[in-house]
């Protein structure tokens, strides 16, 4: 019995995890649409008015280069024409974000 109880308690802790780690996703694409998908792209490669702007393809060899600090600087406090976040998004979306533009191909 006891045995049983502990398999469901990590089954239950591991479809838990998983879960949460989709609907971190899924919250990362959201922000992503709503909050630089207009200048970057659906894809990282930078919308036509972004082009115009001035705005980073994330795949670029510059970009690519970047560490996630310096992306979570460019991004909380914005650069050249890029607004920064700072009090529009936590530290949390933020890092998010990186993630979600580091996983676009």
């Amino acid at each position: 019995m006891r045995s049983t109880l502990m398999k469901v308690a990590v089954i239950g802790a591991l479809l838990a995890l998983g879960v949460g780690g989709a609907l971190a996703q899924d919250d990362a694409t959201a922000l992503y649409k709503s909050k630089c998908q207009a200048c970057h792209g659906a894809d990282g490669k930078a919308s036509a008015v972004g082009q115009k702007l001035g705005a980073k393809d994330f795949n670029s060899p510059e970009v690519a280069k970047m560490t996630d600090a310096e992306l979570f600087d460019i991004t909380k406090k914005g650069k050249g024409k890029m607004p920064g976040y700072d009090g529009k998004l936590t530290d949390d979306q933020i890092k998010s974000l990186i993630k979600y533009i580091r996983s676009l191909k």
